[in-house]
């Protein structure tokens, strides 16, 4: 992620009621690494139109890393765009001496449970009243990543 895309990745963020919400400035500031915690941000694009489908963030505390955020445009939902993400932020925090990454998830948010746990996320616990607007518990989740992951 570059702040070239910024607008684009607080335009799909803003379209999606299940997405983090954070303020354009919070991804413009985190792309320099000096001023914030160390952080990995990728995009996915699409090959042909060169439109940014999806984009993650991943905060670095070795040997951990958490992923803060994860969204993908609705027209490319259920495309394999968030799993290729997340495979490419394995990626990523294996060459920075991350062994595994943890997330939260909305304790109602089926779908992405059932992906997390089809990439191999296990869940770990929760958190009562972790999300607020609703007010909800949120599933911990956690991925070793010693390995490469499967295809």
């Amino acid at each position: 992620m570059t702040l070239a895309d910024v607008d684009c990745v607080v335009g799909i963020q803003s379209r999606l009621s299940q997405a983090p919400q954070w303020p354009q400035d919070a991804y413009e500031a985190m792309l320099y690494p000096q001023s914030a915690p160390e952080r990995i941000a990728l995009i996915a694009e699409i090959a042909e139109t060169g439109s940014m489908a999806g984009f993650s963030v991943v905060r670095l505390m070795p040997p951990e890393a958490e992923l803060e955020a994860i969204a993908v445009a609705a027209e490319f939902q259920r495309r394999g765009v968030a799993r290729q993400l997340v495979r490419a932020l394995a990626d990523a925090v294996r060459r920075a001496q991350v062994t595994e990454i943890l997330l939260d998830v909305r304790a109602s948010n089926e779908p992405a449970k059932a992906l997390y746990r089809s990439i191999g996320f296990t869940e770990e616990g929760g958190r009562r009243s972790y999300y607020a607007d609703p007010v909800e518990d949120a599933v911990l989740m956690r991925l070793q990543i010693t390995s490469p992951q499967p295809e």
